[in-house]
């Protein structure tokens, strides 16, 4: 008999975002307060607080998280020192996801504004130190639109 499991499990795609979070319940509150995101399982570690494994999908996409676990070398950014990691999310309506990841307690890191690449872009920290990029693709450019653009920002802006 042949073999019908998938090697890409249903819903996922081939990449998939694993984050280890200090307070994994509380960051899928969260997420699902900024992004509207929806919690698909759960597993519970040993103790039955912690999160072993957890899912969480963000549109047509979905995100592993965990909690802390030292023991396993198992650390979120708050542990140690930030993240150099950023987590991109293409939306509808970038001002509207941005104002209400604000409103459900993300920090500004970079304000929205429309790049020269042709995307209206922000970037916000969540209240677990991961980083994310919210953007809304405004304008299909070619290589040489994005490169005139760029060099145009970068003389006019002051450093």
């Amino acid at each position: 008999m042949k073999n019908k499991t998938k090697p890409i499990p249903e819903g996922f795609n081939t990449l998939t975002p694993h984050l280890v979070v200090k307070g994994a319940s509380k960051a899928i509150d969260f997420y699902e307060k900024a992004f509207g995101a929806e919690e698909i399982r759960r597993i519970s570690g040993p103790d039955g607080k912690s999160i072993m494994h957890a899912e969480v999908k963000f549109g047509n996409s979905r995100l592993m998280l965990v909690d802390e676990f030292p023991e396993m070398n198992a650390r979120g950014p708050e542990s140690i020192g930030g993240t150099p990691v950023t987590i991109h999310m293409f939306v509808e309506d970038a001002d509207a996801v941005f104002e209400q990841a604000v409103n459900a307690g993300a920090k500004v890191r970079m304000p929205l504004a429309d790049m020269f690449w042709g995307d209206r872009y922000g970037v916000l920290a969540d209240p677990f130190g991961h980083l994310w990029s919210i953007a809304t693709h405004k304008e299909d450019l070619t290589p040489e639109e994005i490169g005139k653009r760029m060099q145009t920002a970068f003389s006019t802006s002051t450093a």
